[in-house]
């Protein structure tokens, strides 16, 4: 598997430098033009902030990349056919020459191929509600890749247009560790908690690596999710998130959404709802997931 590593990523791998690795469909799907460039930009100042050398991963004119340039950033933030790249679809990006936005399964199923143990991102897909799922059964190909690819993935949950307990439900089955940093319950994305407690937690970094470091020791295949709840200072409550959701959802349902369109439709018709809101708490939750993966790469490093 042939992989282009930036000169900075390149160099941080060689000298055992701790690595956070980062996903690309934030930057091509998650936000407009240019608000996804200063996303990326403070992402990576955040991380390089804690002592780690952040590696965006994307798939740029059939190319895997790890470790972006500027001009491969403002590819992906200003194209309008940049591809929602998950792990099936990347033969077919890589083999027709085609540029691709990584999700959280593809970035660590790339990731981990690249050598790199953690990963910051801002919510994991998971089990969606069956009203709005295809055919009432739509599960995220991130729980799947979670299960059997050693990374720690850093994120605020699952994402809350989801049925988060029939997420909790899939990761126990597919013995991927959960564990609340900072929290005691499973977080809902745009909200602090879901009301669901988590079979592990810790308020401490030095703990959370000794698990972290427990999990590679014993040659676990699965990976780890921790779980990092957004600020308090920008949560939403789960009342005006669960009142936006319903009318978002509503909406997908009428225009026939269906997929891997879902997510992203329904998130961008909360962004639409409650006047940006929803983007501002994603903005948080994503820099606060970025500074502690990078805390936490740096900690395992040592």
């Amino acid at each position: 598997m042939e992989i282009d590593f930036s000169k900075e990523v390149a160099a941080a791998l060689k000298t055992g430098k701790p690595v956070v690795a980062l996903e690309s469909t934030i930057i091509s799907h998650g936000f407009p033009y240019p608000q996804n460039v200063e996303l990326a930009e403070e992402m990576e100042a955040v991380i390089r902030a804690k002592g780690a050398e952040p590696a965006t991963i994307a798939i740029i004119k059939g190319r895997i990349k790890c470790g972006l340039s500027e001009d491969e950033l403002l590819h992906l933030a200003k194209s309008g056919d940049v591809a929602k790249c998950s792990v099936r679809d990347l033969p077919v990006i890589i083999a027709s020459g085609k540029t691709g936005a990584t999700t959280v399964a593809s970035t660590a199923f790339i990731a981990a191929k690249a050598g790199i143990k953690v990963f910051a991102t801002g919510g994991i897909g998971g089990v969606h509600k069956a009203e709005e799922g295809a055919n009432g059964f739509d599960v995220s190909a991130d729980l799947l890749e979670l299960s059997r690819t050693p990374v720690v993935v850093v994120a605020a949950g699952a994402k809350s247009i989801l049925d988060l307990p029939a997420t909790l439900e899939v990761l126990e089955s597919y013995s991927v560790p959960v564990i609340g940093y900072g929290t005691d319950e499973f977080p809902a994305f745009h909200s602090r908690s879901s009301g669901l407690t988590l079979p592990a937690s810790t308020n401490d970094m030095t703990e959370l690596a000794a698990m972290v470091d427990q999990h590679f020791d014993l040659e676990l295949t699965s990976g780890m999710l921790i779980c990092n709840p957004v600020p308090e200072d920008a949560a939403m409550s789960n009342e005006d998130v669960d009142a936006l959701v319903k009318v978002a959802g509503a909406e997908a349902v009428k225009a026939g959404v269906k997929g891997a369109g879902l997510t992203p439709y329904i998130l961008g018709a909360l962004n639409r709802l409650s006047d940006g809101k929803t983007s501002e708490v994603n903005l948080s939750l994503a820099l606060n997931n970025g500074r502690v993966a990078a805390e936490l790469a740096t900690r395992l490093s040592r």
